[in-house]
């Protein structure tokens, strides 16, 4: 029998615009026990927190501030604890986009702007946005320098991916992955304990599921 009051307290953010439940149950499937909450509360006394996010930007920021939820996320993730962003969790922690009109959380510097429409690939065929399905990853730097998150995944993993928009950090050095879909594309981001995926690890098989499980790792240790 599992003795749940030793596991680390893992907090994943409701903001009535994400899939909390496939998180929620990847996190689950690598041994957490996560709370699903919308209680800012909530966020000061855990142990690791995850932003997911789908649809648009501005609908989870509106979220984030009308459920007084932005300021307690900017706490955590300057507390060292380790912050999990994920999809449009990983846009809005830029200073602003281009498919909203709110800003953003501002704890990466840079910008989020549309895929170029247009495109066409080595074959000639028009490439669609959204920018939907699986993708190769490329992770930057060797495997030691990774942030922990990524640590175990093989180089030239896929993962699966469904936006239309593509973040742009200031910094370079805070590019942890790349994708490409007729330009590069910003697949992660690490800055410090702050990581965010553009890819949903939760819809990515196994090489998902290890990114989950680093997580509940790196909440274990910061618990002990």
């Amino acid at each position: 029998m599992t003795d749940n009051s030793k596991k680390p307290r893992i907090v994943v953010l409701n903001t009535r615009a994400a899939n909390v439940h496939s998180v929620e149950k990847a996190l689950r499937k690598v041994g957490a026990d996560p709370l699903v909450t919308s209680d800012p509360a909530d966020i000061a006394s855990a142990d690791a927190v995850v932003l997911p996010g789908v649809g648009a930007s501005d609908a989870v920021m509106r979220a984030l501030n009308t459920l007084n939820m932005a300021e307690s996320v900017k706490e955590f993730a300057a507390s060292g604890k380790p912050l999990l962003c994920v999809c449009v969790g990983l846009q809005v922690l830029f200073d602003s986009s281009e498919e909203g009109e709110l800003p953003g959380l501002g704890l990466v510097e840079g910008s989020v702007q549309l895929i170029p429409t247009g495109m066409k690939d080595k074959l000639g065929a028009s490439m669609k946005v959204p920018h939907m399905g699986w993708n190769e990853v490329q992770f930057t730097g060797e495997e030691s320098d990774r942030n922990p998150l990524f640590k175990g995944i093989p180089q030239g993993s896929h993962f699966y991916f469904v936006h239309s928009y593509r973040c742009v950090p200031d910094a370079q050095a805070e590019v942890a992955a790349t994708a490409q879909y007729g330009v590069e594309v910003c697949a992660a981001v690490a800055r410090g304990n702050v990581v965010g995926t553009q890819f949903h690890p939760e819809k990515s098989g196994e090489v998902g599921l290890q990114i989950y499980k680093n997580f509940l790792d790196l909440a274990s240790a910061n618990q002990e």
